[in-house]
């Protein structure tokens, strides 16, 4: 395992799990796929999270051992078993999750090294799925209060979110990435808007989020930011699975963001590496950096826009 006292750009929060598709089992959870796509573009993480004493948590230590992410604070549970999903592709290539309870990932304890941790963080990422039971939320909502950039990678799962506890996930947050079903599921709760860049607007207004990437699958995806919305139409690729796709283009959005590039090129990165993902089976595949930019100078896409 990592020493604890290293510095990691980046530390992502939450539930580490395997998806059981008809045809394999691969590794995966939002947090965990950001944590991987963060390290393969080369940005050093570290991931919060909890295991079982069995196979399947022996097989994601080993994951992110090989992945060089550290595991120095992935817990280990003695008594519930490590996450697992039941996972079926539908016939649009959407996939259909039965996500297992209680598991390892719903009791995520405190520990006094996190804050030390966080303070060396430039960013904090984290879902909404882990909120589902008591001991992780707590958790969560302690280390929200030390986080000094914190990224909300929205992940509304039924039954598993209500109202109230998303809506204190939103605040304070510098970065929020959802989905178009989850803008308007959110946006539904308090205005009546039908246009998404309305509803991008007065999500970013009532809750006072600086910055707000909406992936929009094969249509592309939106940033609105310091005031500007930025739009990219996505590539034209052939899908494998969608699983994972939104968490590699948060990754790869918060590289190009820290290395200072411009809203334009940190999208069409994004877009980019979201696409590419989608061509695999899996969230967190084997892939070449290389290809990213392959795909960017591939020409079949249309040039970015942006407006204000």
């Amino acid at each position: 395992m990592s020493l604890p006292e290293k510095n990691y750009p980046a530390i992502c929060f939450g539930e580490i799990l395997w998806d059981l598709l008809p045809t394999a089992s691969l590794p995966g959870g939002a947090p965990m796929n950001v944590a991987y796509h963060l390290k393969k573009l080369g940005m050093n993480p570290a991931m919060i999270s909890r295991v079982g004493l069995d196979d399947y948590g022996k097989g994601l230590i080993q994951l992110l051992e090989k992945n060089d992410i550290s595991t120095a604070f992935v817990q280990m549970d003695f008594e519930q078993p490590t996450g697992i999903v039941n996972a079926t592709v539908g016939e649009h290539n959407e996939v259909i999750y039965d996500i297992v309870r209680p598991v390892a990932w719903d009791n995520i304890q405190w520990e006094e090294c996190f804050e030390s941790v966080l303070s060396n963080a430039a960013y904090f990422v984290f879902g909404s799925l882990i909120t589902r039971s008591k001991e992780s939320r707590d958790t969560l909502f302690g280390l929200l209060e030390m986080a000094t950039f914190k990224v909300l990678d929205i992940n509304l799962r039924a039954p598993y979110y209500n109202r109230e506890i998303t809506e204190r996930l939103l605040q304070n947050v510098h970065l929020l990435k959802l989905n178009l079903a989850e803008l308007e599921l959110i946006t539904g709760w308090f205005t009546s808007y039908k246009n998404h860049t309305d509803r991008i607007k007065v999500l970013q207004n009532k809750f006072n989020i600086p910055s707000i990437i909406v992936t929009k699958g094969s249509q592309g995806s939106m940033l609105y930011t310091e005031g500007v919305l930025y739009e990219h139409p996505g590539f034209k690729v052939e899908v494998t699975d969608t699983i994972g796709s939104g968490d590699a283009s948060l990754a790869a959005l918060l590289v190009k963001l820290s290395a200072g590039a411009s809203p334009v090129e940190a999208l069409e990165f994004s877009s980019a590496l979201g696409a590419l993902i989608a061509t695999y089976a899996g969230g967190c595949p084997d892939y070449e950096v290389e290809e990213i930019n392959a795909l960017i100078k591939s020409g079949s896409v249309q040039h970015l826009k942006h407006h204000s």
